[in-house]
Formats: C-alpha cells, sequence, structure tokens
C-alpha cells in the first residue's frame, strides 16, 4: 500500500504539471500543486516535472528560492523530463548552470531525428523505480538533450546514442521519459515513486 503522506509537485513556469497531477490521481492520489517552500519541505514525496527550456526555468526557480529548497530535501524527489536536466549540473540548452544534484552534464542530440519524440524501450533497468518493470519496456519520451549514461544511470535508452532514461543519487530520481504519458508501465513507475 501506498504511504499516506503529501506528495506535492513544484509548480514552476514550464507545461506538464496538471498531466501529472491527473496521473497520480489515478492512482488514487491527490497532489497538491505549491512553490510554498515551508509545504514542499514538510512533504513527504516531492515531484519535479517539466516541459520548458532551461535557462528561463532556471532564472524562475532561482528567483522563487526553490532550486535551494530541492537541493536540500531529504525525502524522496522525482524528477521528469526538464526536472531531470535541472537537477543536473549543466545543460547545453542556453549553456545554463542548473542544480547540480547530480554532476551530470546535459548534451544536445546532434544528428538523426531531433526532438526524440515517442515511444522507445529502456534496459539496463535497477533501482527502485523499477522494480515492477520488465527489459525493454516502452515509454513515452519527447526531448532535444539528454544525459549522458554514467555512474547515476539506473535506465538506459538509445536514440543517436546510447543515453540515461533515468537517474538516481540517494533521495533524488528522475527520468527522462514521461511517467505520466507511458501507459500502464508509466503507472508502475509512478507506484514504485510513491512506495518509496
Amino acid at each position: 500500500m501506498m504511504k499516506n503522506e503529501k506528495t506535492v509537485i513544484i509548480k514552476y513556469n514550464a507545461g506538464n504539471i496538471s498531466s501529472v497531477w491527473f496521473a497520480l490521481a489515478r492512482l488514487g492520489v491527490e497532489a497538491e500543486i505549491t512553490t510554498d517552500a515551508g509545504t514542499i519541505r514538510k512533504a513527504g514525496r516531492v515531484i519535479f516535472p517539466g516541459v520548458g527550456e532551461a535557462s528561463s526555468t532556471m532564472k524562475y526557480m532561482r528567483e522563487m528560492g526553490l532550486d535551494s529548497v530541492l537541493r536540500g530535501l531529504s525525502q524522496p524527489v522525482l524528477g521528469i523530463c526538464l526536472g531531470m536536466h535541472l537537477m543536473c549540473s549543466s545543460s547545453e540548452e542556453g549553456n545554463t548552470p542548473c542544480m547540480g544534484i547530480f554532476d551530470s552534464v546535459v548534451k544536445r542530440f546532434v544528428k538523426g531525428k531531433v526532438p526524440h519524440t515517442g515511444w522507445n524501450s529502456i534496459s539496463s533497468l535497477k533501482g527502485p523505480l523499477f522494480a515492477n518493470s520488465s527489459e525493454n519496456s516502452y515509454f513515452y519520451f519527447v526531448h532535444s538533450y539528454y544525459v549522458p549514461a554514467d555512474k547515476f544511470t539506473t535506465a538506459v535508452c538509445d536514440h543517436e546514442t546510447p543515453f540515461a532514461a533515468a537517474i538516481q543519487k540517494d533521495n533524488f530520481f528522475a527520468t527522462q521519459f514521461h511517467p505520466e504519458k507511458s501507459g500502464d508501465e508509466g503507472e508502475k513507475v509512478l507506484k514504485q515513486f510513491l512506495e518509496i
């Protein structure tokens, strides 16, 4: 059973927040969407989703003080897509310094189909997010930038080059794919996060 701790979604100037809220609602979780630092710090779990542009979003996060709030959290945190990128050290998108939770540099795809959009399989699964997932399960992606596979990688996808489909460090988890748009497989990942 999922723990009855409050789950919050960080509200910032990026899209996709409502689809994450609805995906959690389908799992019986009524998450709170907020920018309030106190509410975020007291939450049982925090989700940092996003579809948007790195430099303008980091500017907003810094202005609101949300970057330092996020870095200081000890409860489970899940970054999604742009949220994953902003948890890294920097991004080639706008040459943006990011939060540095992961010391990974976000790169831009330079050949092939950009953005990488649609369903793709993931492999080399490890860690609690994928406890109920199978190798080569399909998830939904939409991105032009990626985190290279490195020591934090807990799932790998291949588009132009192998890249991190998911990463983890301590209580921080992140996925390049959109679990909220990935059907049953995405639902499994969200359920696993809610169990951590």
